[in-house]
Protein backbone atom coordinates (compact mmCIF):
# COMPACT_ATOMS: atom_id res chain seq x y z
CA UNK A 1 0.00 0.00 0.00
CA UNK A 2 1.83 3.57 -0.82
CA UNK A 3 2.33 5.80 2.23
CA UNK A 4 0.01 8.50 3.50
CA UNK A 5 0.31 11.73 1.60
CA UNK A 6 1.73 9.37 -1.86
CA UNK A 7 -1.11 10.14 -4.28
CA UNK A 8 1.35 12.21 -6.40
CA UNK A 9 4.29 9.99 -5.52
CA UNK A 10 6.04 8.57 -9.00
CA UNK A 11 5.36 5.00 -7.93
CA UNK A 12 1.85 5.67 -6.38
CA UNK A 13 -0.70 2.89 -7.61
CA UNK A 14 2.14 1.15 -8.99
CA UNK A 15 3.67 -2.28 -8.26
CA UNK A 16 7.35 -3.33 -8.27
CA UNK A 17 8.98 -6.29 -8.43
CA UNK A 18 12.88 -6.78 -7.70
CA UNK A 19 14.16 -10.17 -8.27
CA UNK A 20 17.22 -10.77 -5.52
CA UNK A 21 15.13 -8.70 -3.02
CA UNK A 22 17.57 -9.95 0.12
CA UNK A 23 21.06 -9.64 -1.69
CA UNK A 24 23.46 -6.40 -0.58
CA UNK A 25 21.50 -4.26 -3.70
CA UNK A 26 18.02 -5.34 -3.29
CA UNK A 27 17.50 -4.05 0.08
CA UNK A 28 18.61 -0.30 -1.07
CA UNK A 29 16.72 -0.82 -4.15
CA UNK A 30 13.63 -1.71 -2.52
CA UNK A 31 13.67 1.08 0.45
CA UNK A 32 14.13 3.53 -2.27
CA UNK A 33 11.07 2.57 -4.32
CA UNK A 34 8.93 1.92 -1.23
CA UNK A 35 10.09 6.01 -0.77
CA UNK A 36 8.73 6.52 -3.98
CA UNK A 37 5.19 5.57 -3.24
CA UNK A 38 5.98 1.63 -5.04
CA UNK A 39 4.19 -1.54 -3.35
CA UNK A 40 7.32 -3.49 -3.92
CA UNK A 41 7.34 -6.84 -3.89
CA UNK A 42 10.40 -9.18 -4.06
CA UNK A 43 11.92 -12.59 -4.79
CA UNK A 44 14.58 -14.45 -2.72
CA UNK A 45 16.54 -17.18 -2.87
CA UNK A 46 14.53 -20.35 -1.89
CA UNK A 47 15.62 -22.31 1.07
CA UNK A 48 15.12 -18.58 3.51
CA UNK A 49 11.64 -17.87 4.93
CA UNK A 50 9.81 -14.87 2.73
CA UNK A 51 8.23 -12.31 4.40
CA UNK A 52 5.20 -10.39 3.38
CA UNK A 53 4.79 -9.70 -0.26
CA UNK A 54 8.47 -12.19 -1.26
CA UNK A 55 8.33 -15.22 -3.12
CA UNK A 56 11.02 -18.22 -2.66
CA UNK A 57 11.61 -18.61 -6.54
CA UNK A 58 14.59 -19.86 -8.26
CA UNK A 59 15.15 -18.13 -11.69
CA UNK A 60 15.72 -21.26 -13.09
CA UNK A 61 12.38 -22.66 -12.26
CA UNK A 62 10.59 -21.43 -15.35
CA UNK A 63 6.72 -21.86 -13.96
CA UNK A 64 7.29 -20.87 -10.30
CA UNK A 65 8.92 -17.66 -11.51
CA UNK A 66 5.68 -17.21 -14.28
CA UNK A 67 3.51 -17.85 -11.28
CA UNK A 68 5.24 -14.69 -9.26
CA UNK A 69 4.45 -12.52 -12.66
CA UNK A 70 1.07 -13.88 -12.98
CA UNK A 71 0.55 -13.44 -9.20
CA UNK A 72 1.97 -9.90 -8.91
CA UNK A 73 1.57 -7.74 -11.78
CA UNK A 74 3.99 -5.31 -11.92
CA UNK A 75 4.55 -2.31 -13.50
CA UNK A 76 8.07 -2.14 -13.25
CA UNK A 77 10.83 -4.89 -12.71
CA UNK A 78 14.27 -4.53 -11.15
CA UNK A 79 16.32 -7.46 -11.91
CA UNK A 80 19.26 -7.73 -9.16
CA UNK A 81 18.93 -11.58 -8.68
CA UNK A 82 22.30 -13.20 -10.07
CA UNK A 83 25.86 -14.63 -9.23
CA UNK A 84 27.45 -11.49 -8.31
CA UNK A 85 30.97 -12.57 -7.02
CA UNK A 86 33.63 -12.54 -10.07
CA UNK A 87 35.57 -15.53 -8.16
CA UNK A 88 32.06 -17.91 -7.64
CA UNK A 89 33.62 -20.75 -7.88
CA UNK A 90 30.24 -23.20 -9.77
CA UNK A 91 30.76 -21.73 -13.27
CA UNK A 92 28.02 -23.72 -14.72
CA UNK A 93 25.91 -22.10 -12.08
CA UNK A 94 27.28 -18.45 -13.16
CA UNK A 95 26.11 -18.95 -16.73
CA UNK A 96 22.44 -21.18 -15.53
CA UNK A 97 21.29 -18.33 -13.43
CA UNK A 98 22.91 -15.26 -15.18
CA UNK A 99 21.79 -16.26 -18.61
CA UNK A 100 19.07 -18.59 -18.68
CA UNK A 101 17.73 -17.60 -15.66
CA UNK A 102 17.08 -13.99 -16.97
CA UNK A 103 15.71 -15.75 -20.05
CA UNK A 104 12.74 -17.38 -18.14
CA UNK A 105 12.23 -13.50 -16.13
CA UNK A 106 11.66 -12.18 -19.47
CA UNK A 107 9.83 -15.00 -21.06
CA UNK A 108 7.60 -15.20 -17.83
CA UNK A 109 7.07 -10.54 -18.25
CA UNK A 110 6.74 -11.14 -22.10
CA UNK A 111 4.01 -13.07 -21.83
CA UNK A 112 2.09 -12.01 -19.05
CA UNK A 113 -1.07 -9.98 -19.11
CA UNK A 114 0.18 -6.91 -17.69
CA UNK A 115 2.90 -5.30 -19.29
CA UNK A 116 5.18 -3.39 -17.61
CA UNK A 117 6.33 -0.04 -18.04
CA UNK A 118 10.08 -0.50 -17.59
CA UNK A 119 12.19 -3.81 -17.07
CA UNK A 120 15.88 -2.52 -15.59
CA UNK A 121 18.45 -5.14 -15.77
CA UNK A 122 21.88 -5.53 -13.74
CA UNK A 123 24.70 -6.41 -15.99
CA UNK A 124 28.28 -5.14 -15.09
CA UNK A 125 31.09 -2.84 -15.95
CA UNK A 126 33.24 -5.74 -16.03
CA UNK A 127 32.00 -6.85 -19.66
CA UNK A 128 34.88 -3.93 -20.89
CA UNK A 129 37.40 -6.13 -19.42
CA UNK A 130 40.99 -4.30 -18.56
CA UNK A 131 40.36 -1.99 -21.14
CA UNK A 132 42.85 1.05 -21.08
CA UNK A 133 40.33 3.53 -21.89
CA UNK A 134 40.86 6.21 -19.67
CA UNK A 135 36.97 7.45 -19.68
CA UNK A 136 34.81 4.09 -19.96
CA UNK A 137 32.04 5.01 -22.09
CA UNK A 138 28.74 2.70 -22.79
CA UNK A 139 30.48 2.43 -26.58
CA UNK A 140 33.43 0.74 -25.22
CA UNK A 141 34.18 -2.41 -26.82
CA UNK A 142 33.21 -5.73 -24.72
CA UNK A 143 36.51 -7.78 -24.07
CA UNK A 144 35.42 -9.73 -20.94
CA UNK A 145 37.78 -11.66 -18.89
CA UNK A 146 36.16 -14.10 -16.46
CA UNK A 147 33.03 -16.24 -16.86
CA UNK A 148 31.10 -13.78 -14.53
CA UNK A 149 31.90 -11.36 -17.48
CA UNK A 150 30.99 -12.99 -20.10
CA UNK A 151 27.91 -13.82 -18.73
CA UNK A 152 26.92 -10.60 -18.30
CA UNK A 153 27.48 -10.19 -21.34
CA UNK A 154 25.70 -12.68 -22.87
CA UNK A 155 22.59 -11.68 -21.11
CA UNK A 156 22.74 -8.68 -22.52
CA UNK A 157 22.71 -10.04 -26.16
CA UNK A 158 20.16 -12.38 -24.99
CA UNK A 159 17.90 -9.87 -24.13
CA UNK A 160 18.10 -8.21 -27.47
CA UNK A 161 15.83 -10.49 -28.07
CA UNK A 162 12.94 -9.27 -25.82
CA UNK A 163 13.49 -5.58 -27.09
CA UNK A 164 10.63 -5.28 -29.27
CA UNK A 165 7.91 -7.55 -26.91
CA UNK A 166 10.04 -5.59 -23.35
CA UNK A 167 10.84 -1.99 -22.32
CA UNK A 168 14.58 -3.01 -21.49
CA UNK A 169 16.58 -0.79 -19.48
CA UNK A 170 20.55 -2.20 -19.12
CA UNK A 171 22.68 -0.95 -16.38
CA UNK A 172 26.11 -1.75 -15.72
CA UNK A 173 27.66 -0.47 -12.59
CA UNK A 174 31.26 0.29 -11.97
CA UNK A 175 32.51 -0.88 -8.39
CA UNK A 176 30.13 0.56 -5.66
CA UNK A 177 30.16 -0.24 -1.46
CA UNK A 178 27.95 0.32 1.21
CA UNK A 179 26.65 -1.03 4.73
CA UNK A 180 25.80 -4.63 4.16
CA UNK A 181 28.37 -5.43 1.39
CA UNK A 182 30.37 -9.26 1.78
CA UNK A 183 34.10 -8.94 2.83
CA UNK A 184 34.98 -10.33 -0.06
CA UNK A 185 35.09 -6.74 -2.04
CA UNK A 186 37.50 -4.78 -1.04
CA UNK A 187 36.21 -1.85 0.69
CA UNK A 188 34.42 -3.66 2.89
CA UNK A 189 37.22 -5.92 3.50
CA UNK A 190 39.67 -2.87 3.89
CA UNK A 191 36.17 -1.17 6.61
CA UNK A 192 36.04 -4.69 8.30
CA UNK A 193 39.96 -4.44 9.17
CA UNK A 194 39.51 -0.98 10.71
CA UNK A 195 36.82 -1.55 12.60
CA UNK A 196 38.14 -4.47 14.08
CA UNK A 197 41.61 -1.89 15.05
CA UNK A 198 43.40 -4.59 13.05
CA UNK A 199 46.88 -4.02 13.27
CA UNK A 200 48.08 -5.48 9.43
CA UNK A 201 46.40 -6.44 6.48
CA UNK A 202 47.17 -7.90 3.15
CA UNK A 203 45.93 -5.73 -0.19
CA UNK A 204 47.05 -6.10 -3.65
CA UNK A 205 48.54 -3.27 -5.78
CA UNK A 206 48.01 -0.23 -3.96
CA UNK A 207 48.82 2.24 -6.66
CA UNK A 208 45.64 1.07 -8.66
CA UNK A 209 42.21 3.71 -9.24
CA UNK A 210 39.14 2.73 -9.06
CA UNK A 211 35.98 4.78 -9.71
CA UNK A 212 33.97 3.60 -6.44
CA UNK A 213 30.15 4.59 -5.75
CA UNK A 214 27.89 4.42 -2.68
CA UNK A 215 24.84 1.89 -3.32
CA UNK A 216 22.26 4.37 -2.28
CA UNK A 217 23.37 6.16 -5.45
CA UNK A 218 23.49 3.39 -7.34
CA UNK A 219 19.63 1.97 -6.24
CA UNK A 220 18.57 6.14 -6.57
CA UNK A 221 20.16 6.00 -9.76
CA UNK A 222 17.72 2.98 -10.72
CA UNK A 223 14.85 4.30 -9.66
CA UNK A 224 15.22 7.69 -12.02
CA UNK A 225 15.63 5.24 -14.59
CA UNK A 226 12.26 3.44 -14.11
CA UNK A 227 10.49 6.46 -13.83
CA UNK A 228 12.41 7.75 -16.66
CA UNK A 229 10.08 5.73 -18.69
CA UNK A 230 10.69 5.17 -22.73
CA UNK A 231 12.95 7.70 -22.66
CA UNK A 232 15.22 4.85 -20.75
CA UNK A 233 13.95 1.66 -22.31
CA UNK A 234 15.93 0.52 -24.91
CA UNK A 235 19.42 1.87 -23.63
CA UNK A 236 22.26 0.98 -21.62
CA UNK A 237 24.25 3.25 -19.24
CA UNK A 238 26.84 2.86 -16.78
CA UNK A 239 26.43 3.41 -13.36
CA UNK A 240 28.85 5.39 -11.89
CA UNK A 241 30.74 8.43 -10.00
CA UNK A 242 33.01 9.54 -12.52
CA UNK A 243 35.71 10.05 -10.27
CA UNK A 244 38.60 7.36 -9.26
CA UNK A 245 40.02 7.01 -6.14
CA UNK A 246 43.13 4.93 -5.44
CA UNK A 247 43.69 2.35 -3.14
CA UNK A 248 46.44 4.49 -1.25
CA UNK A 249 44.03 7.01 -0.54
CA UNK A 250 40.62 5.09 0.33
CA UNK A 251 43.26 3.72 3.03
CA UNK A 252 44.22 7.24 4.33
CA UNK A 253 40.37 7.97 4.12
CA UNK A 254 40.20 4.91 6.41
CA UNK A 255 43.01 5.68 8.90
CA UNK A 256 41.80 9.21 9.47
CA UNK A 257 38.01 8.06 10.32
CA UNK A 258 39.59 5.21 12.29
CA UNK A 259 42.56 7.38 14.18
CA UNK A 260 44.89 4.75 13.18
CA UNK A 261 47.59 3.72 10.55
CA UNK A 262 47.15 0.11 9.67
CA UNK A 263 50.20 -1.87 8.43
CA UNK A 264 49.75 -2.63 4.76
CA UNK A 265 51.56 -5.62 3.60
CA UNK A 266 50.96 -5.99 -0.66
CA UNK A 267 50.50 -9.90 -1.46
CA UNK A 268 51.96 -10.87 -4.25
CA UNK A 269 48.90 -13.48 -4.46
CA UNK A 270 46.71 -10.21 -5.10
CA UNK A 271 48.18 -8.40 -7.49
CA UNK A 272 46.58 -9.21 -10.73
CA UNK A 273 48.87 -9.57 -14.34
CA UNK A 274 48.89 -6.54 -16.43
CA UNK A 275 45.84 -4.59 -14.24
CA UNK A 276 45.10 -1.86 -15.39
CA UNK A 277 46.09 1.31 -13.25
CA UNK A 278 43.16 3.27 -14.24
CA UNK A 279 39.37 2.80 -14.33
CA UNK A 280 36.64 5.41 -14.55
CA UNK A 281 33.21 5.35 -15.83
CA UNK A 282 31.14 7.84 -17.60
CA UNK A 283 28.11 8.89 -16.91
CA UNK A 284 27.32 11.52 -18.90
CA UNK A 285 24.40 9.50 -20.89
CA UNK A 286 22.53 8.69 -17.65
CA UNK A 287 22.66 12.10 -16.18
CA UNK A 288 21.25 13.26 -19.86
CA UNK A 289 18.30 11.06 -18.60
CA UNK A 290 17.90 11.14 -15.24
CA UNK A 291 19.57 14.66 -14.40
CA UNK A 292 22.54 15.25 -12.21
CA UNK A 293 23.23 12.51 -9.79
CA UNK A 294 23.64 12.15 -6.10
CA UNK A 295 27.01 11.18 -5.90
CA UNK A 296 28.44 10.45 -2.36
CA UNK A 297 31.95 11.62 -1.70
CA UNK A 298 33.51 8.28 -0.45
CA UNK A 299 34.92 9.75 2.08
CA UNK A 300 31.72 9.87 3.25
CA UNK A 301 30.55 6.54 2.00
CA UNK A 302 33.69 4.61 3.92
CA UNK A 303 32.27 6.95 8.05
CA UNK A 304 28.89 5.17 7.01
CA UNK A 305 30.37 1.66 6.39
CA UNK A 306 32.80 1.70 9.58
CA UNK A 307 30.47 3.51 12.14
CA UNK A 308 26.92 1.55 10.80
Amino acid sequence: MAAAGMEGAEGAGKRALITGLSGFTGRYVEQELCAAGYEVYGTITPGHAPGERQFAVDLNDRAGLAAVVAQVRPDVVVHLAGIAFVGHGDVEQIYRVNVVGTRNLLEALAAAEHRPSAVLLASSANIYGNTDVGLIGEDVPAAPANDYAVSKLAMEYMARLWRDKLPLIVVRPLNYTGVGQHENFLLPKIVGHFRRRAADIELGNLHVWRDFSDVRMVAQSYRRLLAAGPAAAGQTFNICSGQAYSLGEALAMMADIAGYQINVHVNPAFVRANEVVRLVGDNRRLQAVIGPLATVPLADTLRWMYTA
